[in-house]
């Protein structure tokens, strides 16, 4: 049975925060949500999100690029599966992302729509994405850290995300030896037992910094230490830190395509591999990049930084793709996360339970999140 695209709507969302998030490369001040809804001829539906957190404007290029080149190109399709689409629609505007000098958002917006050709998927098959991934070894919760502490407030943050059931945690590093050495082994000092602390350097160093940071910072026992320098640097860079650090470096949310994350899993500096389905890939590239790095003897730790839905959808590939992973949940101040994903499930013991309906299990609340809407677009294919 093939599937096409008869309609799309895509949702664009915009809320201001009191807290920004902090990195070593600038602050988010407002959180963006880019979200699609995807018909199919029977009008059997599902829902993808895009990614968009920074820069904190970059959700309106691409809410231009679905309007122009991606869903024309979508809607005059016709695939055999989701995996399909993707491979066809990748190969279809790659002349179009060169051209442009934007092969990122182009990547974004095409695995915003794979989630929801998934998710449509699933829904139709009434099983869970997981389970369609998977089948019976798919689990039904995975273990979650809580994502996106300011060196700041990191303390704060921490008691209250371990009063709503996490055990393990990252903070922001990258602001000077003085900040970084205090907040984590501040924290460190009053974990609990079987609680674990990560850092996130945000390719916040470059080599010189890093060999002096990572053995540093890992000397307190952290899980792992995430991006001490830039995707892009040398291999040889990257050897040299993992051989200097004592615990497990982390990386991939800035890496795209399947010959980069082969070499980036089959070199081994990386102990835990991250990317991003909704930046690269969508879930026909997660599952893939996910699957060889557990049989490497990876972790499989997903990247998300957005919606609920997004946060849904990288909980349901790793719960698909197994492993000692875990799931990357943004607990910063973000007004859209969990209205534009209900029922959202709750952290339990340092579990994120996954829901057991169809597709993502979840479907965004649009009359609650009103307010926030910022623009809607439809498409549909041409009849005749």
């Amino acid at each position: 049975m093939t599937m096409s695209v008869a309609r799309i709507e895509a949702f664009l969302f915009r809320a201001e925060v009191g807290e920004p998030v902090k990195t070593s490369f600038g602050s988010i001040p407002r959180r963006s949500v880019l979200l699609l809804r995807v018909e199919d001829a029977d009008g059997a539906h599902g829902w993808g999100e895009i990614w968009c957190n920074f820069p904190p404007y970059s959700a309106d290029n691409k809410m231009r690029l679905l309007e122009t080149v991606i869903c024309p190109a979508a809607i005059a399709g016709t695939y055999l599966d989701p995996s399909d689409a993707w491979h066809t629609l990748t190969a279809r505007t790659h002349r179009w992302a060169i051209q442009g000098a934007e092969p990122g958002p182009f990547a974004a917006c095409i695995g915003g729509l794979d989630l929801a050709l998934w998710d449509l998927a699933a829904r139709r098959a009434g099983q869970s994405l997981r389970a369609l991934l998977a089948g019976t070894a798919a689990r039904d919760a995975v273990p979650a850290y809580a994502s996106g502490l300011n060196p700041d407030t990191a303390a704060e943050t921490v008691a209250r995300c371990r009063d709503e059931g996490f055990r393990a945690f990252k903070v922001k590093v990258g602001f000077g030896t003085e900040t970084d050495t205090r907040v984590v082994s501040s924290i460190a000092r009053d974990l609990r037992p079987g609680e674990r602390l990560m850092a996130d350097a945000t390719q916040g160093w470059d080599l010189a910094e890093a060999r002096r940071a990572v053995p540093r910072l890992g000397a307190f026992g952290l899980g792992w230490i995430e991006e001490p320098v830039a995707a892009d640097r040398p291999a040889a860079e990257w050897a040299e830190l993992a051989m200097l650090s004592p615990v497990p470096l982390a990386g991939g949310e800035n890496v795209m395509g399947y010959e980069a994350f082969a070499t980036l899993i089959a070199n081994g500096h990386l102990g835990v591999i991250q990317p991003d389905m909704l930046k690269w890939g969508g879930v026909t590239g997660a599952v893939a990049v996910g699957r060889r790095a557990v049989q490497m003897g990876r972790s499989y730790c997903p990247h998300w930084l957005g919606s609920g839905l997004g946060l849904l959808a990288a909980a349901q590939v790793l719960a698909a793709v197994g492993g000692p992973g875990l799931l990357e949940h943004d607990v910063m101040e973000n007004p859209l996360r969990e209205v534009l994903a209900q029922p959202f499930p709750r952290v339990q013991q340092g579990l994120f339970p996954l829901p057991g309906g169809p597709g993502l299990g979840v479907e965004p609340d649009l009359k609650a999140a009103a307010d926030w809407l910022v623009t809607r677009a439809e498409y549909r294919a041409s009849r005749g």
